[in-house]
């Protein structure tokens, strides 16, 4: 299995609840209908309440933790074709603008390791 996650900051101006429900409407469904070798994708939106930070951390710049999983390399390589396709990245870009603050992307392929 292939992890990807990507730490998504909500564009100025939103509200939590209106970036979830777009993120959830509108955005989670152009990214599924764009790319079908997506296994699972998770969205993880923080809640500051309740929060263990310590004082000396930086400040949070990002307000949702995704989670895109593929079944292998090869279902990983066709989606970044498709996520990279002149037309889709465009329409993706587009969409963006509607909900994040781009400059604060970041999109990591990661190794999950698990205790049992």
């Amino acid at each position: 299995m292939i992890k990807v996650m990507a730490l998504l900051t909500c564009k100025a101006g939103l509200s939590r609840q209106a970036f979830i429900d777009y993120y959830e409407q509108r955005h989670a469904p152009l990214i599924r209908s764009l790319s079908p070798h997506i296994a699972d994708y998770r969205r993880n939106f923080l809640i500051d309440e309740g929060a263990i930070v310590s004082p000396h951390a930086a400040a949070r710049d990002f307000d949702v933790i995704t989670e895109l999983f593929f079944a292998d390399e090869a279902a990983y390589a066709a989606a970044m074709v498709a996520f990279t396709d002149p037309v889709n990245a465009a329409a993706i870009a587009a969409d963006e603008e509607n909900l994040f603050d781009r400059t604060k992307t970041r999109f990591y392929r990661v190794q999950e390791c698990r205790s049992v």
